[in-house]
């Protein structure tokens, strides 16, 4: 790749979108189309959904680094956009692949090495040195992201609008420490924090203490907030239908997912689970303010 300049980087040029696992990666590439701009789908082959088919991508293996490079090239391609989830981290056999990959093994190894954090970076610096630019999913379509104010249902209020704010100091901490992006209140107290498990884990903590009788009392709050510092390009907080699902499960009474800051991922179903299950999701700030509302989490 280094051989030859990349296109300008800008709208008007092809945007590649790596695809893992789940729907976002598709609804993503169909946000970008409607705005216009061209799309070239790549999918990780055993990760990809089925439906970014409709897209025609070219399939490609954790082995064929070069010929993802190649590609990306040939098609003019200056911004990519990586996106969906990754079942497993990939293993030295499975990336010892084309020549373009052998190329590149040294650097790929040092990326294996270190932190989910650190390979996140590490793999960001890779394309870079390649020529290319990596911008998040947020940039190129912005229209899946949480809007502040009420999504879903009634803004919370009274102890509900305190839980809400709670709960957000306790992602703020979390994020702080670079630990979580989600915790649960209910009745001024935190009573679930998301660790390495993941949101809808937490959850099913949630609702397994509610079954054992240590939790007692209706309702509760969900926040879900992007950690300070965080890069969104490769790890944009999402909630979507499992989430719904889970925090019913779990007896919640609603949702707060940071505005601009967080992916809605199958936004109609999402919004549609949550009215039917009797659930509010309200897009906050950082601090749990509520739009028009000026006191913050004191």
């Amino acid at each position: 790749m280094n051989e030859a300049s990349p296109a300008t980087s800008g709208e008007d040029t092809p945007l590649a979108v790596i695809c893992g696992g789940g729907r976002v990666p598709v609804e993503v590439i169909a946000s970008v189309r409607a705005s216009g701009r061209r799309v070239v789908a790549v999918a990780i082959r055993g990760e990809a959904d089925a439906g970014v088919e409709a897209f025609e991508p070219v399939h490609l293996g954790w082995g064929q680094i070069g010929k993802l490079a190649s590609h990306l090239q040939r098609e003019g391609v200056r911004d990519v956009v990586m996106i969906g989830s990754v079942s497993k981290r990939p293993e030295i056999r499975e990336i010892v692949g084309d020549l373009g990959t052998m190329r590149r093994l040294p650097k790929i190894i040092a990326s294996l090495a270190g932190g989910d954090d650190s390979i996140l970076k590490k793999i960001i610096r890779l394309f870079e040195e390649e020529g290319f630019r990596i911008v998040g999913a947020h940039e190129v379509a912005p229209a899946l992201l949480a809007s502040p104010g009420s999504l879903v249902g009634a803004p919370p209020k009274g102890d509900m609008l305190q839980d809400l704010r709670l709960a957000a100091r306790a992602v703020s901490e979390l994020g702080r420490l670079d630990i979580g992006q989600a915790a649960v209140c209910l009745g001024g107290r935190i009573i679930a924090v998301e660790g390495a498990e993941g949101t809808d884990a937490m959850l099913e903590r949630c609702r397994d203490l509610r079954a054992r009788g240590r939790v007692k009392g209706k309702g509760g709050v969900l926040v879900k907030c992007a950690k300070p510092g965080q890069d969104l390009r490769v790890d944009l907080p999402t909630i979507g239908p499992d989430t719904i699902e889970r925090a019913a499960e779990a007896g919640l009474a609603g949702i707060g997912i940071e505005a601009g800051r967080v992916l809605i991922a199958d936004r109609q179903r999402t919004e549609a689970d949550a009215a039917r299950q009797g659930l509010f999701i309200v897009g906050v700030g950082p601090s749990g303010t509520l739009a028009g509302d000026e006191r913050g989490a004191a």
